[in-house]
């Protein structure tokens, strides 16, 4: 397990503030946010790159705060994936077990296993400067790996490579994670490519943790708008906005209802019965394969993300009027 403890850094302008974390052990989690929240520093605090100001960090019960980077039992992929060009595939897969004196049998004896798994064998005595992005990723997770880390940081791994290859690498790395049975942190500003790996996450927005827990807890029950927003819900209303919710919310709220539980139905059905009834105009829609995109204006403007069947079933036009159903059990408040 991970843990930190009042974690402190600054940089410039920049701060980590009061961080408390903890990733369980041989989990895959992601950290999520925009760029220049902090998600990087925080990865370079966790392995040593970075002297923190204040707080602690502990790697299964051992407070590895003040050790070298070598010393944490952290392996560490940056972004840029630091590869050394003048090394072959296989110099730079070994650099580290030489560091540390590693016999050549040893060695050799690694760096071919490690090389296997991730499938890149074949490569070993190629130039760095001559691999696909995918190849240099898997490269320097095999550096990485040869080590026999407890924990793996991951820093934006698969943001050089193409949609295809991304989905491939994401597919790789849990598998990676799994047989390892590692504890991995992923930097990430994606949300596909977090669920497609996850097992839990957090977001960060400068330098403070905004919340914590499962993909699904982010998505449906977020802690603040930030969190409502990053994770793509365009549907917050403030609390005098005259929707029937369930539960009690004392205080100053806010509301948010997922796209993809707002129904859109003809004039023809609405009924009153359900709650949170009321009339629409299409605005604008787009198809996005999956779903489509369908911007309506009424009591409040609202986003709805309709199967194609849904939306056929609508034939709808620009300017089309409809009723927009928001079930009261699919609106989630949060306070101001």
């Amino acid at each position: 397990m991970i843990r930190t403890e009042q974690l402190s850094f600054s940089v410039g302008d920049f701060h980590l503030h009061h961080f408390n974390l903890e990733v369980a052990g041989g989990s895959y989690f992601v950290m999520l946010g925009p760029p220049g929240s902090g998600k990087t520093v925080f990865l370079e605090c966790l392995c040593g790159l970075r002297r923190v100001g204040a707080g602690r960090i502990f790697l299964d019960g051992r407070d590895v705060t003040r050790l070298e980077p070598r010393a944490r039992g952290i392996g560490y992929v940056p972004q840029d994936y630091a590869l050394f060009p003048h090394l072959s595939v296989k110099q730079n897969i070994a650099f580290g077990l030489h560091a540390r004196n590693h016999s050549s049998k040893d060695i050799s004896a690694k760096v071919t296993t490690i090389a296997g798994m991730l499938g890149i064998e074949r490569l070993l005595a190629r130039n760095v400067t001559d691999l696909s992005g995918g190849e240099k990723q898997r490269t320097a997770l095999a550096r990485a790996l040869v080590m026999e880390p407890k924990v793996l940081l991951l820093d934006e791994p698969v943001c050089a490579l193409d949609e295809e290859m991304r989905q491939s690498v994401c597919g790789m790395l849990h598998h990676v994670q799994r047989q390892f049975e590692l504890t991995v942190i992923h930097v990430s500003h994606n949300l596909e490519e977090a669920f497609s790996v996850a097992d839990s996450a957090a977001i960060l927005n400068q330098g403070v943790l905004q919340q914590v827990g499962s993909l699904d807890d982010l998505l449906r029950k977020p802690d603040n708008e930030f969190v409502a927003r990053f994770m793509r819900c365009e549907n917050i209303f403030s609390g005098d906005a005259g929707l029937k919710f369930t539960g009690s919310h004392p205080g100053k709220i806010k509301m948010m209802i997922r796209p993809e539980d707002v129904v859109v139905l003809p004039a023809a059905e609405r009924d009153d019965k359900n709650g949170n009834e009321f009339s629409v105009r299409l605005v604008r829609w787009r198809d996005y394969g999956g779903y489509v995109k369908a911007e309506l204006s009424g009591r409040v403007n609202l986003v709805a993300h309709l199967t194609h069947a849904a939306f056929a079933r609508l034939k709808a036009e620009s300017g089309s009027e409809f009723v927009a159903v928001l079930p009261p059990e699919s609106i989630h408040v949060f306070g101001v």
